[in-house]
């Protein structure tokens, strides 16, 4: 992969945006599937395991039809590591075939004074108001010189249109005079003002990351982002976050800074496997007590006799939130909320939720809809208001029109609130600074295909790939595609090189995760492969509690050091300091962020062990997922399958693909939980969880009793000479 020298057929078609010697086995089949498919506008689900060369198996057709059809390829990732991988393909290719691509990111990371959105755009507009009279002025003083050498040339008339514009020149100056009070943004104002082709020019050079765009605008006194986004009509392509697609409103803004319509973009997803909750969050809207109570305070300080009105709908559904949450704390509940937000059930299966029947019982005006719409109206107003001073610089900051956040959050909630797929939740958290516990309303979005099904049916074709995506008819349903091609290839690696173990050890059903005698199977099961490991062991365990539990027991009889991943901690950190030991163990929870987007490669770990099914936690919210997708996609436990057991055995498949990264790893995968073994698939009916798994990756696991672990791995790191020495004793 290595040597840049190209052979006369690959430098056909698509080949030219190859940048490599040879295609990896199955890529160049991949490359032509997904042209073909790509040429016809049809979505593709392409699952490939570590070694498929996905991105390039992706990105190199998409790039040849986007150049023979005139369209724009969208890269996309929510993984940070995976941004840095596109940069690193995007400044490879361009080496065979010059494209023209960027790298875009929000603009909260690439903002040089910090500032919201609103800000900026009222920053922008009196900056480019500024400029423009400025320009305005310096050209009416150009013709007033004009006019005079003329007059004095002895051309009657000149002195009459001089005269007119003396006049003009003098309202343009007091302009100026009314506007040098106004906030303007000094970077901005460089854009408008200064050369920047020399900007474009290095900017189109190579592929830059948005560190590099900030640091050379930071240096040219430039706004970066502005810029940015004015370079982005007519590209190649363009690199991105997930919410410049998901987000709806977002994505119209994004496709008119690309000059181009919905059906001009090719989108290609990576990690595609985290579409779904993806979407499900941009779907979601909250509105947090706090607003109600800034929208209140907002509304008492206007003299607008609409606000009587407003207040009387917001302040009903502000004491219906508190009192909501209030009655549903049972001793001690309220001293145990933290930081975190956690939910409170408020849904009735034949009626409207608690929320809603508390606030029409406490609403007592006139009629809801007409002060809902008074409290909408005087909102703009005020927002409008808001803009106008910051403005003309009455303000240093850009005030956010708290009265139409919290009117139009309760009209979606009352209007909306009984729609297939969204769940009406309350929820508590405490502030840390001042202890106290607040709410918010929440309209939970269950189903993400009312997101990514407009999106698909809108842009000329999609390519999602992952390495997690089968079952593939379950991806469709769930993110609304129609008639996808689909392909999957498994690890290209030699096969000889690995093992994976499906380990009977006592299912761990969160029941039985007490009992001391499952504890202590488990744990010798742990302790045989770390020991029988030559070098590092990866092991995921449902969450971060069993992590810790089992981290602890290491530690008293292991001798190998025990690193243990807890919340709030840097993960990065930790991962180097864990990669730099030989012979260590890294406990974690499969649900934290080591699982996906994050390599072990080469030697920085050799054993990779998921401990348990690790279900997520099955709350109010996950029973009303299920529910949505029961009554959305028909079939026995529809919704149990679709948002339960894929997903959790996705995120176990992602987690054993953190080892095996090249054709020269060796390595151990091991499966310890009763429920993946195909042996006990008859005994433990609809909880196993074998039959879930692709049938390539079944077909690989190797059932095996807890106690012959320590042998299997001992001859097989041994077949390898991967001790390079004796063998520890079993």
């Amino acid at each position: 992969m290595k040597d840049q020298s190209r052979t006369v057929s690959e430098t056909a078609g698509y080949m030219r945006f190859f940048p490599y010697d040879q295609p990896y086995e199955n890529q160049r089949e991949a490359m032509d599937r997904i042209h073909n498919a790509l040429t016809r506008g049809q979505n593709v689900l392409f699952e490939g395991a570590c070694g498929t060369g996905k991105t390039l198996s992706s990105l190199v057709p998409a790039l040849e039809v986007a150049r023979e059809q005139d369209k724009t390829v969208v890269i996309t990732t929510n993984v940070h590591q995976q941004m840095r991988q596109f940069v690193a393909e995007a400044r490879a290719i361009t080496r065979e075939e010059r494209i023209r691509a960027v790298v875009f990111k929000g603009k909260s990371s690439m903002c040089h004074i910090d500032v919201g959105y609103e800000e900026c755009q009222a920053l922008r507009d009196n900056t480019r108001a500024v400029v423009d009279t400025e320009r305005d002025k310096r050209q009416l003083e150009r013709r007033q010189r004009e006019l005079l050498a003329e007059s004095q040339e002895g051309d009657g008339g000149a002195a009459d249109a001089r005269s007119a514009v003396m006049d003009e020149l003098e309202s343009i100056e007091d302009r100026l005079e009314d506007l040098a009070d106004q906030n303007i943004c000094e970077y901005y104002r460089n854009n408008l003002t200064d050369d920047t082709d020399d900007f474009f020019s290095w900017l189109f050079e190579d592929v830059r990351t948005p560190d590099e765009i900030y640091e050379y605008a930071e240096n040219q006194q430039l706004c970066g982002y502005e810029l940015l986004k004015e370079g982005l009509e007519g590209v190649d392509l363009v690199v991105c976050n997930y919410h410049h697609l998901l987000d709806s409103t977002i994505r119209q803004q994004f496709f008119r800074w690309l000059g181009r319509d919905p059906e001009d973009v090719i989108a290609v997803f990576d990690e595609a496997h985290n579409v779904e909750d993806a979407a499900r969050e941009h779907a979601t809207r909250t509105c947090s007590e706090r607003t109600f109570d800034s929208a209140l305070d907002e509304l008492a300080d206007t003299d607008d006799p609409r606000s009587t009105d407003a207040a009387n709908a917001l302040s009903a559904f502000h004491r219906a939130l508190v009192e909501t949450y209030e009655e549903s704390f049972g001793f001690g509940d309220r001293e145990a909320v933290g930081e975190n937000w956690t939910d409170i059930s408020i849904a009735n299966e034949d009626r409207r939720d608690e929320l809603t029947l508390e606030f029409l019982q406490r609403y007592s005006g006139q009629g809801i809809d007409d002060d809902l719409e008074a409290a909408m109206e005087l909102g703009q107003e005020l927002d409008e208001q808001y803009e106008e001073a910051y403005r003309d610089g009455e303000t240093a900051t850009r005030t956010e029109c708290q009265t139409l956040q919290a009117a139009a959050f309760v009209n979606a909630w009352l209007e909306e609130g009984t729609t297939e797929g969204l769940y009406p939740v309350v929820a508590v958290t405490r502030d840390a600074g001042t202890d106290e516990v607040y709410g918010r309303a929440e309209l939970y979005s269950c189903l993400p295909r009312q997101v990514t099904g407009r999106l698909f049916d809108d842009v000329y074709s999609t390519v999602l790939m992952s390495a997690t995506l089968q079952p593939f008819d379950v991806t469709e349903s769930v993110l609304g595609l129609e008639e996808p091609v689909t392909m999957a290839y498994g690890l290209q690696f030699p096969e000889d090189r690995r093992r994976t173990y499906a380990v009977e050890t006592p299912p761990l059903f969160s029941s039985d995760r007490n009992d001391p005698d499952v504890q202590e199977s488990v744990t010798e099961t742990i302790h045989d492969a770390v020991r029988m490991t030559p070098g590092n062991t990866l092991a995921f365990f449902p969450n971060y509690g069993e992590a810790e539990r089992y981290a602890d027991r290491l530690e008293a009889q292991s001798a190998k050091t025990v690193y243990l991943d807890e919340p709030g901690e840097s993960v990065e950190e930790l991962r180097q300091r864990f990669v730099a030991d030989d012979g260590a163990v890294l406990c974690t929870s499969l649900w934290g962020t080591l699982a996906e987007g994050v390599s072990f490669d080469g030697d920085d770990a050799t054993t990779v062990l998921v401990v348990g099914v690790p279900y997520p936690h099955l709350d109010d919210r996950a029973e009303a997922v299920q529910a949505a997708y029961d009554a959305a996609f028909e079939g026995t436990e529809t919704g149990w399958r679709y948002a339960v057991e894929i997903p959790t055995v996705r995120k176990t498949r992602q987690a054993l693909g953190r080892v095996i990264r090249s054709p020269e790893d060796v390595g151990v995968r091991a499966l310890l939980d009763q429920r993946y073994s195909r042996s006990a698939k008859a005994d433990l009916g609809r909880y196993s969880v074998n039959s879930t798994f692709p049938h390539e990756e079944r077909e690989e696991l190797i059932d095996l009793d807890p106690e012959k672990l320590k042998f299997a791995m001992r001859n097989f790191y041994g077949d390898h000479d991967a001790y390079g020495g004796e063998p520890p004793a079993p």
